[in-house]
């Protein structure tokens, strides 16, 4: 076996970088049980238990090159029902790290550096990001038993900050009053941030870790300015 195949740990990092328990992959057993789990297994002949083997035998650049990480949903099933505890998806998200930024899926790619550049995915303004939660609020007021509800956004010293997924704010915007309207029944004090609102780290799904890192970084920040101690974190 060529070097090059153990270099994956069961966090998807170079065994360099984390030394407890190296090389899980190579602790299949073929057995198949992720791939019986899987919900993407069979789409051009997408295999969790053939990616992992592929590993072990020091064919993780043809993977890097491959469709078959990005068929992957990162569900996590496949963990689950692994009797060796091999941390595929994590592996997964690492064989996505080395593939070139320009080289990411398009509508990833986009989002990450969107995110980067704006606080969210959709590269949405915030004065039409407070528009949409506005309004949304609005319709909630208007219904019985909710008389008056209002969405608090950059309330000081609420007990919880809650980000939002970017699509509640696109195409799903109904169902963001089934949150509100619970943190409402429950008499939570809450608040929604107006910057760096974005719940979805696409930089988790891509490998860009960097990003990932940025994304959680910018949230703790507005969680300190607004002085709000809880998060909640739906995605």
């Amino acid at each position: 076996m060529s070097d090059s195949s153990n270099v994956f740990d069961k966090n998807g990092l170079n065994h360099t970088q984390v030394q407890s328990r190296p090389y899980t992959q190579d602790y299949c057993l073929t057995c198949g049980s992720c791939a019986g789990s899987c919900s993407a297994s069979g789409i051009d002949d997408f295999d969790p238990r053939k990616l992992i083997r592929m590993i072990s035998l020091g064919l993780e650049d043809a993977l890097v090159e491959s469709r078959w990480p990005w068929i992957c949903t990162m569900c996590g099933k496949c963990e689950v029902v692994c009797p060796m505890d091999i941390g595929i998806a994590d592996v997964v998200r690492h064989i996505r790290s080395l593939r070139d930024r320009q080289s990411v899926p398009g509508i990833l790619h986009q989002g990450v550096a969107a995110a980067m550049e704006t606080g969210n995915n959709l590269r949405l303004p915030k004065e039409d990001f407070i528009f949409i939660l506005e309004d949304v609020a609005e319709e909630i007021a208007e219904e019985p038993g909710f008389d008056g509800f209002q969405v608090a956004i950059d309330k000081k010293g609420a007990n919880m900050l809650t980000t939002i997924h970017n699509k509640l704010v696109n195409t799903h915007t109904e169902d963001l009053k089934h949150l509100w309207k619970i943190l409402h029944a429950a008499g939570e004090d809450w608040t929604v941030p107006s910057e760096n609102w974005e719940g979805v780290s696409w930089g988790y799904f891509t490998g860009d870790y960097e990003a990932m890192k940025i994304m959680a970084e910018r949230i703790y920040e507005q969680m300190q300015k607004l002085e709000v101690k809880t998060l909640l974190w739906p995605e």
